[in-house]
């Protein structure tokens, strides 16, 4: 038998795996949209679902899985609940002085987006005609506000901040 012969093994194994996966996946978020659909019913929630999730490698080489959007899939009664304010995918990168953080927030016209720095959290909101973002970073460190830049293209926010200790409590403008 051959190294061949055992990574073809291997590889049968991970598409089976993969393929069963992607099914169970499949079935459970159409259980949710399912179950989203009848709590909306006869409510004056938002008719958009925006449900997501980013698995990426974390520095000890394990999954991290981070959701995203106006659905969370688990109440205390065990059915999905849908919230009129969207939660949108953010990354936040520390590069030494500076954080940066980056939100995925189409559909929204800059003039909306409101930005507040407290301490460590940054804290940003918008509301367009049909859709209404809301989302709250813990930052890796106090911030100057007075220093920080925003920009919005493409139904992308990215937010420059310089790190500091002092002053907290400060509007950003977007640009």
């Amino acid at each position: 038998m051959s190294e061949f012969d055992d990574f073809d093994r291997w590889w049968n194994r991970l598409k089976k795996f993969m393929d069963s996966f992607e099914t169970e996946i499949e079935k459970e978020m159409d259980e949710l949209f399912r179950q989203a659909e009848r709590q909306q019913r006869g409510s004056k929630r938002p008719n958009m679902y925006y449900y997501g999730f980013e698995i990426t490698m974390g520095p000890d080489g394990k999954p991290i899985v981070r959701e995203f959007g106006n659905v969370k899939p688990w109440s205390e009664r065990g059915s999905p609940v849908v919230s009129e304010d969207i939660e949108p995918l953010t990354d936040v990168f520390d590069d030494g002085d500076k954080i940066k953080v980056v939100m995925d927030m189409p559909g929204i016209d800059k003039e909306k987006i409101k930005i507040r720095v407290d301490g460590d959290k940054l804290i940003v909101s918008a509301e367009g005609s049909d859709r209404r973002y809301y989302k709250e970073v813990k930052l890796p460190a106090n911030v100057d506000a007075s220093k920080a830049k925003a920009t919005y293209r493409n139904g992308v926010l990215t937010i420059e901040l310089t790190k500091k200790n002092g002053k907290n409590g400060f509007e950003i403008e977007v640009q």
